[in-house]
């Protein structure tokens, strides 16, 4: 199984679970419950949740679908940003874990900057990781100037948008994090739909028997590390993110996508969901 060194010395899976959307319906809860726990079974042992997701439902299905089973997962929460102050931060993370069923996160992360100063969270985070609440901490959504505004060797990831359709952390993001040894964390790896219908990525697919979302999840483990966070609800596609794993795509295959969703030549904008 592929694995990345997390900077705390833990090794997560290189592919894990989000959770975004999950729990808004509680007609869909046990279908959620299952598709987490079926991940579970196959090593997708990061989960990733945020208190904004569903406003904390999310964190009582991912509470449910780890019941009896806390030691398997590495667990990430989020924290708002309005929530994200010296005072605030230690309430919100108190919530979260109340809701997780649990006394430690592995990590906790800035869900995006808003107008608390950067340091003053990245201090409280660290203040919680002392008092053992989290065990590493780290941010989302920032880019080359947040981080190095933030400028603090002990965060230990930045979750961003990346996808083969937004690879704009590839210009200068990633190489940043990967001269820091600092692992990225890949958002919405499928995309919001059209990305799998995109002939090129079907053709791959095609070529290797394989499903689009698959060739896309195995293009995002191809590069050093990434942490993908695809979401589903159902334990059925679950399995099929799983085999993402055994796929190696060839230096055609990576050609081929590159033409059809070209690397950033330039610096953009952190695309952001």
């Amino acid at each position: 199984m592929q694995m990345v060194t997390w900077p705390n010395g833990s090794l997560v899976p290189a592919l894990g679970q989000g959770t975004w959307k999950m729990g808004e319906d509680r007609g869909r809860r046990q279908g959620e419950i299952a598709a987490l726990r079926a991940g579970l079974d196959e090593g997708l042992s990061l989960i990733d949740t945020a208190e904004m997701y569903g406003e904390g439902a999310a964190e009582e299905v991912v509470a449910e679908a780890m019941a009896g089973r806390r030691d398997e997962v590495f667990l990430v929460s989020k924290v708002y940003p309005h929530n994200a102050s010296p005072t605030r931060l230690p309430q919100a993370l108190a919530r979260s874990l109340k809701r997780l069923k649990t006394d430690v996160l592995d990590c906790y992360l800035l869900h995006w900057r808003g107008a608390v100063p950067l340091a003053d969270t990245a201090a409280t985070m660290e203040r919680m990781r002392e008092a053992g609440h989290i065990r590493s901490w780290g941010v989302s959504n920032l880019d080359v100037d947040d981080m190095e505004a933030l400028d603090r060797p002990d965060c230990a990831t930045n979750q961003v948008l990346l996808n083969l359709a937004e690879r704009g952390p590839e210009f200068e993001l990633q190489p940043w994090m990967q001269a820091r040894s600092m692992p990225l964390m890949a958002y919405s790896p499928l995309g919001q739909g059209p990305l799998l219908l995109h002939p090129a990525l079907v053709g791959v697919a095609r070529r290797l028997g394989a499903t689009p979302a698959q060739v896309a999840l195995a293009w995002c483990l191809s590069r050093p590390g990434v942490v993908a966070i695809p979401k589903t609800g159902d334990a059925a596609r679950v399995r099929q993110n799983a085999a993402a794993r055994q796929l190696q795509l060839s230096a055609e295959d990576h050609a081929g996508l590159d033409a059809a969703f070209p690397p950033p030549r330039r610096k953009r904008p952190l695309a952001m969901l």
